[in-house]
């Protein structure tokens, strides 16, 4: 399957494809992939991401799945890639990963069938929707500052066509350890529903990502730690996480929180928020 990468070479970005353990550019240039400075893989005009879609994470939640898809939106300015360092702001706690694959378009899409919507899929990339959850008390359920802060979407190593989405195995690593482990087949809705879902009142453009969901098992992370997401099929995308060099200004706007619903959803189930057995504090 070809992979495509985006990277920096003498100080521009170019697109080169993958030739085994090294990246070889239009003109010739190559380099190896695990010295080269990446970027992330496609330029989208938006990212769009999907709620809840696997089984998994809907048991742990303990709650009802939608009878269909809920998006939320995170800004092209979250864009980060492989090998970049993630930043937790000072003042902030609850910084969850959340390994998914991302659906990338390749041509202009507007009212499309699922069975049409394949034709509009440049390919797939691996994708880490990182959660500032300590801003879950705010912006009326948008998640715009949960979900959209700069860094909280690493995208890459590449974008790879001619993949089949059914049955591939997502695991996110925390220093190594294996955190989450899921499948493309305990979506609920797969990437074609998806993306002809969207595309009934959102025109995409080529570049445009949908994230698809993750699996259980989205915990906190902390400075020093090292995160990687792989799918079967699409590569290993690792980031790192750094703490933020300035404080959240405390002059303007809402406020960090450890509410209640904070705390459960970066725990992994908003049944402590809904009483169900006391929450728990580590």
């Amino acid at each position: 399957m070809p992979e495509y990468r985006r990277v920096l070479l003498d100080g521009a970005a170019v697109q080169a494809v993958r030739d085994g353990e090294e990246l070889v550019a239009g003109d010739g240039r190559r380099v190896k992939a695990e010295e080269a400075h990446h970027l992330p893989p496609v330029v989208p005009t938006k990212v769009i991401a999907v709620h809840l879609n696997h089984r998994s994470r809907v048991e742990e939640f303990q709650v009802s799945l939608a009878p269909a898809p809920t998006y939320f939106h995170k800004p092209t300015s979250a864009l980060n890639a492989h090998r970049g360092a993630v930043v937790r702001p000072e003042g902030c706690k609850w910084l969850n990963y959340e390994g998914e694959v991302a659906i990338v378009i390749g041509g202009t899409c507007r009212n499309v069938s699922p069975d049409e919507a394949g034709e509009y899929i440049a390919g797939y990339t691996v994708a880490n929707d990182y959660g500032l959850h300590d801003f879950r008390d705010t912006d009326a359920g948008s998640m715009l500052r949960v979900k959209g802060a700069d860094t909280l979407c690493p995208l890459g190593p590449g974008l790879v066509t001619d993949w089949d989405f059914r049955g591939k195995y997502l695991r996110t690593y925390v220093n190594g350890r294996v955190v989450q482990d899921g499948s493309t087949d305990e979506m609920e809705w797969d990437m074609h529903y998806l993306v002809a879902d969207i595309a009934r009142t959102i025109t995409l453009h080529p570049g445009d990502v949908l994230l698809s969901g993750t699996p259980a098992g989205s915990r906190p992370v902390r400075p020093g730690d090292v995160v990687e997401v792989e799918v079967e099929g699409l590569g290993r995308l690792s980031n790192h996480i750094v703490a933020g060099p300035t404080p959240i200004r405390t002059d303007v706007g809402a406020q960090p929180t450890e509410s209640e619903e904070v705390l459960s959803t970066a725990l992994g189930g908003d049944w402590e928020y809904r009483g169900i057995r006391p929450p728990r504090r580590g």
